[in-house]
């Protein structure tokens, strides 16, 4: 049912974009009779639009980003679409069949395709969403975290920790009372924060989760996770599902 209305939105947005090229009769079409100015245009624009849409599905998804994709789609369209619109055009007004008349229109097919295609993956193009509502956790129970807590200097040993993130072979330890490095693998900082409540956000970062505000997803499955204190940092593909499952879509 969803991919029958996507097809009918898809006609629905060439259909009207082929209506509005009739009513205005660009690359001296006016000078067709309205009828068969209109049905020029629907033919073309719908016509192409399939082709369009044809390599769009094939290949261009392939291709990042948007605006790369949109361009090489158009290129790879127009070849095919101007030889419809040459066909259109010599069964309804009678223009030539020739390989300089196919060459001559190329240009013309591109300068069309191309916003045609735009105007589709606009409509059809998910906005990044951010989350910016806090999730509410069970305060951190203290002896999930004591065993790390007292590799930490007698100032931070008690601050509210915020984030580990690992530099080589040591660690950055961000805390509410600043930041204090650790000569400590990562892997064993997240052996003892196992039943701590944080997440993992990426191959070198460790966040508490009360300290995470916000995270940016990005197309592709990546994103970047706002924390307390003014810090970002990267979120992987790999730790995405664990995140979102937490609450963070």
């Amino acid at each position: 049912m969803r991919r029958g209305r996507r097809i009918a939105a898809e006609a629905a947005l060439l259909a009207a974009v082929g209506a509005f090229m009739g009513a205005i009769g660009p690359y001296d079409t006016d000078g067709l009779p309205t009828g068969p100015r209109f049905l020029y245009w629907l033919i073309c624009i719908i016509g192409g639009g399939v082709i369009g849409i044809a390599i769009d599905e094939l290949a261009g998804r392939r291709l990042a980003p948007l605006w790369w994709r949109l361009l090489a789609v158009s290129i790879l369209m127009t070849p095919g679409v101007t030889l419809l619109v040459d066909a259109t055009g010599h069964w309804l007004g009678g223009h030539p069949l020739s390989l300089a008349h196919w060459l001559h229109n190329l240009g013309h097919v591109f300068v069309i395709s191309l916003p045609v295609m735009t105007v589709r993956a606009l409509a059809w193009r998910r906005p990044r969403r951010e989350v910016e509502t806090v999730t509410l956790v069970a305060p951190p129970l203290p002896e999930a975290e004591a065993a790390f807590r007292r590799r930490l200097s007698a100032k931070r040993r008690t601050a509210r920790l915020i984030a580990i993130e690992a530099h080589d072979h040591y660690l950055r330890v961000h805390t509410g009372e600043g930041v204090e490095l650790l000569t400590m693998r990562f892997a064993d900082a997240m052996a003892e924060l196992a039943q701590a409540h944080g997440h993992r956000l990426h191959r070198s970062w460790w966040a508490a989760a009360d300290a995470i505000e916000a995270i940016r997803w990005r197309r592709g499955g990546a994103g970047e996770a706002r924390l307390a204190g003014g810090l970002t940092a990267p979120v992987s593909r790999a730790q995405a599902p664990a995140l979102k499952a937490a609450g963070w879509f």
